[in-house]
């Protein structure tokens, strides 16, 4: 399915609101507990969320000012940003989580339609639009969304949204559109993203995102 630049704002504002309500007010034994990723607390995922936001955040300076700005200046400073999360406070990440992705709703409410154009590099060296960067936001927001394991699945997930997402992980995986299994888009979306689903006989993916 083509997607388009209007549909990925959409979808980056409704995940983000679907992601900060699962995450509001969880308890510091909340925050604690595990996530659906392994090796990963609710905290670590958290603060990638919120790390994301403000990588990407600097993707759109890029755009809006010329000067070229990395998501991370290195690798060490992605991985900080997760294990960030574990030292914080359930008050202190929840605050980070909210204003980060505030910030970057502002950065991308205030770029024109040139600098939407302006090309930039993401954290895994491609050159793209900055107009990428809402699609890159909205799959980061749905798809933690359910990895916190607090009720929401992927058929809680736009319709659109998950056909644009199996586009985009079958053209990643480099799979051929016609060895996709049959069976509800939630679920072929889950075990294209290597997420738990119920598609029997499906072999087993590694995890994506």
């Amino acid at each position: 399915m083509a997607r388009s630049f209007t549909d990925a704002v959409r979808w980056t504002h409704e995940g983000t609101k679907l992601f900060l309500d699962a995450s509001d007010g969880l308890t510091e034994a909340e925050y604690e507990a595990p996530s659906l990723l392994p090796g990963w607390t609710r905290k670590h995922l958290v603060a990638h969320v919120a790390a994301n936001a403000e990588a990407l955040g600097n993707l759109l300076h890029w755009a809006a000012t010329g000067e070229e700005t990395p998501m991370y200046a290195s690798p060490e400073e992605r991985a900080a940003g997760i294990e960030r999360g574990p030292q914080m406070s359930a008050a202190e990440l929840t605050a980070w989580v909210n204003r980060s992705a505030t910030a970057l709703r502002t950065a991308m409410d205030e770029l024109t339609d040139g600098q939407w154009q302006t090309e930039v590099v993401t954290a895994q060296g491609r050159t793209v639009p900055a107009t990428e960067v809402p699609w890159m936001r909205s799959r980061e927001v749905l798809v933690h969304a359910v990895d916190l394991g607090l009720g929401v699945t992927f058929a809680d997930l736009p319709g659109d949204f998950l056909q644009a997402l199996i586009t985009d992980i079958t053209a990643k995986r480099k799979m051929d559109a016609a060895t996709v299994p049959d069976g509800p888009l939630p679920e072929v979306a889950a075990w294209l993203a290597g997420r738990p689903h119920t598609l029997p006989d499906a072999p087993p993916l590694g995890p994506w995102l």
